[in-house]
């Protein structure tokens, strides 16, 4: 150890500087910290590290129960199944089929949303199993012209009303909670599933809203009423 001067109230002390380990819980996280002993750059660290975690993206993201859903954040596990629908042929509705990086990277967008914007992706696992059956969103960032509600279901589940029920959910909470409404769906004009989950969410065309690509359908959900 070493002596450094410190000044403090117009008095000159001396410090002893000591790097010492600090650990500190954050929910269920733990970290460990190596600090310069001495009040001012602990302080420092401490405020940094109280920071980063109010914005830690678990503690934003809501958990949403319907009548066969539990809506929920997504985890790395969830990729590998993700992964496998955007490289398949069933893709082509959304741009695809996507080689594994890009599909990473349209995973960590739901993902980065929340923190980015307070909204994302949710995945879809059914209440009765706990099996993911897929996944439900709102986007927004310079790939969206408006923010949008998107859906995707897994292979063997479709056809069972689940891209209706979870869409349904977040489109209220996003209402309720953030005060969005008249989100967006922009849909293939050949995706005739998605076209009918958004018809059934009462949702509308609306030909003069700007488009995420050229060939695409803008669906305009309807603007809820914001509760009193």
């Amino acid at each position: 150890m070493r002596s450094l001067p410190f000044q403090k109230n117009g008095q000159k002390d001396y410090i002893d500087e000591m790097i010492a380990g600090l650990t500190l819980r954050v929910g269920k996280r733990t970290k460990t910290f190596m600090l310069v002993v001495g009040s001012r750059y602990i302080r420092a660290s401490l405020t940094a590290v109280s920071k980063s975690a109010r914005h830690m993206p678990s503690q934003a993201v809501p958990t949403i129960i319907t009548e066969r859903l539990t809506l929920r954040a997504p985890v790395a596990g969830d990729f590998p199944a993700y992964a496998r629908l955007l490289a398949s042929p069933r893709a082509k509705g959304i741009g695809g089929p996507y080689a594994q990086r890009a599909a990473w990277g349209k995973f960590c967008h739901g993902v980065a949303c929340w923190d980015l914007f307070g909204h994302g992706a949710l995945m879809m696992d059914l209440l009765a199993t706990g099996e993911c059956v897929g996944l439900v969103d709102i986007s927004h960032g310079p790939l969206f012209p408006e923010k949008e509600l998107g859906w995707l279901v897994y292979e063997g589940h479709e056809g069972q009303g689940y891209a209706t029920e979870a869409a349904e959910a977040l489109r209220d909470w996003a209402a309720r909670e953030l005060g969005l409404f008249g989100l967006v769906s922009y849909v293939d004009p050949e995706n005739r599933r998605s076209i009918a989950v958004a018809e059934r969410l009462g949702a509308r065309l609306d030909p003069g809203a700007p488009k995420q690509d050229p060939g695409d359908l803008v669906y305009r959900h309807r603007a809820q009423q914001k509760p009193q």
